[in-house]
Formats: structure tokens, C-alpha cells, sequence
């Protein structure tokens, strides 16, 4: 919930201190890395506003922490660019090129995927199951992110990106896909991209390999 209050205590060598709200009765913690503006130094008597949350049992902490100021400027500049936004039918059309650009090497890569599966299937160099357990990988690949970011939102326990990643190479890098734009989860991290690109072409290495009998059936017990 949106809350208004005053930052009264500041611990500026571990980071964290206390914000007082006329809503709250009790003080609320909030940590240097729940503020979304790093650009101030936060100081005892700064007007914030913050969404609270509760975390296991515990009091109060704040999240997406921003000066009071800050969160009036880009209020107003929300509200002056919303007409424009709403008049511009160019806004729609070039967000939607956009998207529809950026799915169509993913979609090839996916047609390229299946057919390489299949392939495998039908010379016998994968067994028919392994589609069904590529798929549940997937899946669990899928729901893991959500899971990820609802933890993120919520400040509970985060699952490691080594995880993540992990599943990516083991088969559940399509999941992972749809998962990064349906909860719009680590997109937006060039590097934690970068290694999640890695584990796709890790995996079609090893898949291609493979089906194409360049590595001997005895690795797998075959």
C-alpha cells in the first residue's frame, strides 16, 4: 500500500534506518536498497513516500522508497505525457513492431528447435520421452520465474540466478523465454541476458551434437 512519512533514523554505515507514518503505527524499516532514486543520499527529516509490505511475521518495511519531491515530478510529468501518449497512435504501432521484431528470431529459433527434435526422434538418437521431459523442464523453467518474481515484488527469499540459468541449459531456455515477457522479469539486466543467451546456444550445441552423432551414444549410456 502507497504510503506517505518521514525518514527519523539513519544508520548510514549499515544502511538501513526507519521512516514515521501518520498511518503506521509502528516505525517502518526500510534499507538502502529499497530506495529507487540511489541518486540521494537519504537524510534524517526527508519526506518519502514508499509502498509497505510485511515479510514473515516481521514489522513494516518499505519498498520502492522515492523523496516525496521526486515522486511529485514524476507524477506531474507522468500526467503531462499521458495526452500525448493517448493522441499519438504512432506510440502503439511502433511499440507493436517492436515486440512483433523481436519474436520473429525467437520463433525461427523455436521452428529450428523442434525440427531438430524431431529429427531426433525419427533416427532414434532421442528416445520419444525426451520431448515430454524437455517440455516439463519448460514448464517448471516457467513457473520458476514467476515464482522469482513475485518473491522479487514481495522482498521474500530470490531464487539464485545460477538457477535460472541451470534450466535454461538444460533444456527450459523456451519457458524461460516466455517467462522474461509475461512477468517482465530480467530483461532489463544486459549481463544476466548475456549468460541466459549463452545456455540457449550451450544447449543447442550439445542437442545438435547429438542428433547429428558427432558425440558417441556411450556419454549417455546408449
Amino acid at each position: 500500500m502507497k504510503r506517505q512519512g518521514t525518514l527519523i533514523r539513519w544508520e548510514k554505515d549499515r544502511g538501513f534506518g526507519f521512516i514515521r507514518s501518520p498511518d503506521i503505527p509502528a516505525d517502518v524499516f526500510v534499507h538502502l536498497r529499497d530506495f529507487a532514486d540511489r541518486g540521494a543520499a537519504p537524510q534524517v527529516g526527508m519526506k518519502l513516500s514508499f509502498e509497505e509490505i510485511h515479510v514473515g511475521g516481521k514489522g513494516p518495511r518499505a519498498m520502492a522508497v522515492r523523496a516525496a519531491s521526486a515522486t511529485q515530478q514524476a507524477e506531474r510529468r507522468r500526467a503531462s505525457e499521458a495526452p500525448r501518449r493517448k493522441t499519438d497512435p504512432s506510440n502503439g504501432r511502433a511499440r507493436e513492431a517492436a515486440q512483433t521484431s523481436s519474436s520473429l528470431p525467437v520463433a525461427l529459433l523455436l521452428a529450428i528447435y523442434v525440427a531438430l527434435l524431431g529429427y531426433g526422434v525419427w533416427t532414434a538418437r532421442l528416445p520419444p520421452i525426451a520431448l515430454g521431459v524437455l517440455l516439463v523442464i519448460s514448464l517448471l523453467t516457467f513457473f520458476v520465474y514467476g515464482f522469482d518474481k513475485g518473491a522479487a515484488e514481495a522482498g521474500r527469499w530470490r531464487t539464485a540466478e545460477s538457477t535460472l540459468h541451470m534450466l535454461s541449459l538444460a533444456g527450459g531456455w523456451p519457458g524461460a523465454w516466455f517467462a522474461q515477457r509475461v512477468f517482465r522479469h530480467k530483461i532489463r539486466k544486459p549481463e544476466f541476458m548475456a549468460v541466459y543467451w549463452t545456455t540457449v546456444l550451450g544447449h543447442f550445441a550439445v542437442v545438435g551434437a547429438w542428433v547429428g552423432k558427432l558425440l558417441p551414444a556411450s556419454l549417455l549410456g546408449a
